[in-house]
């Protein structure tokens, strides 16, 4: 079951994204493995503002996403899955929770960052209907995130934007 994010679901959010992280040291990108979850603080502010979204077993999380809107468009800011729980399409349905709600605004289209050669980043995203956007393509809010990226290190692997219009 998808539902959005309560206050009290925001302690298990870290600890998904701690779990979650876990695979990215196999490949050697223990940056991204052991990087801080987004702070109580910043998660409050997903959740108060209604873009933050739980997957739910027992009414316990075991996945979520967080969405801002970027140039117009709902972003996916952050989507994590516990790997025991991996491969049951949950991120698609997240994906899919995040695409109704830009519809209901109007928004044109889904973007997100992400990882180019990770299996379920790039080429997981390719399979849920997302594009890589060309440099031509990014618009400024995308060049911004982009460039927060470059200078916490993340360039150290392939990244790119990518789009899903609506």
């Amino acid at each position: 079951m998808i539902r959005l994010a309560r206050e009290d679901d925001l302690p298990i959010l870290r600890e998904v994204e701690r779990d979650a992280g876990g695979p990215f040291a196999d490949l050697g990108m223990d940056l991204v493995a052991y990087d801080e979850p987004p702070s109580p603080a910043v998660l409050r502010e997903f959740q108060e503002a209604g873009r933050a979204w739980v997957a739910v077993v027992e009414d316990v999380p075991v996945a979520y996403l967080i969405a801002a809107v970027v140039d117009g468009c709902a972003h996916v800011e952050q989507v994590s899955v516990r790997p025991d729980h991996a491969g049951r399409r949950i991120g698609s349905r997240l994906i899919e929770t995040l695409a109704a709600w830009a519809r209901d605004r109007g928004l044109p289209a889904l973007t997100l960052t992400t990882f180019i050669e990770v299996p379920w980043n790039g080429p997981y995203y390719l399979r849920c209907g997302f594009r890589y956007l060309t440099d031509d393509e990014l618009t400024p809010g995308l060049r911004e995130i982009r460039a927060a990226e470059a200078v916490a290190g993340l360039d150290a692997w392939p990244r790119a934007c990518m789009r899903r219009d609506l």
